[in-house]
């Protein structure tokens, strides 16, 4: 009876029904709060003409170690000065720079070609202005200037013409000067000697 008791109780818990767990959603993370706009300021390009403004009243840099000797402020005075126009539209402009025997050399609508430049002795004759701490050399032939980066390894300007080198270039046009592989010339022959006047 005990045992028969017994397995009516096992049973009835075996039959109970058994609650249902609940079941539990993962909860949801809290949402983030929405992002601030973040405000970055671009700096805008200056437009050309205020960027050469600001370049052409930022001082260049004056290299005090170079002291010129006669010669060469001699030289500095043969230097063409002004606007000159170069090929392709380009041009240069120089000018006297504060200190004695030095220039400003700027190539125009060109941005970092602006130089600080002293005469340099040339073997050729032709005269030569050098920027030694920006790698620059203007070459003043007797016909045309021209504008060399030694940096770059390129001409910044070429053909460039003042007025008395456009005049003398007009001349050679006309009267080419004699190459080194053209024939030399024959001296003129000397006149035949005027016999001496009969006095009879």
């Amino acid at each position: 009876m005990k045992i028969l008791a017994l397995v009516f109780s096992l049973s009835a818990v075996a039959l109970a029904p058994i609650p249902v767990m609940a079941q539990q959603t993962p909860a949801k993370p809290a949402a983030k709060p929405a992002a601030k706009p973040t405000t970055t300021t671009k700096r805008t390009p200056l437009a050309r003409s205020a960027a050469k403004a600001v370049e052409e009243v930022t001082p260049i840099e004056e290299d005090s170690s170079v002291n010129l000797t006669e010669a060469d402020l001699a030289v500095a005075q043969r230097v063409y000065l002004g606007n000159i126009p170069c090929e392709l539209g380009s041009a240069v402009e120089i000018v006297p720079a504060k200190r004695q025997g030095f220039f400003i050399v700027q190539v125009k609508n060109m941005r970092n070609a602006r130089y600080y430049m002293h005469p340099v002795e040339s073997r050729t004759g032709a005269i030569r202005l050098e920027d030694p701490k920006r790698g620059a050399m203007w070459l003043q032939l007797g016909n045309k200037s021209m504008l060399m980066s030694q940096q770059l390894g390129k001409r910044l300007a070429d053909e460039c013409m003042s007025p008395e080198q456009l005049t003398l270039a007009g001349e050679m046009k006309r009267n080419p000067p004699k190459g080194l592989l053209d024939p030399v010339d024959p001296p003129p022959a000397a006149a035949p000697p005027t016999p001496p006047a009969n006095t009879n």
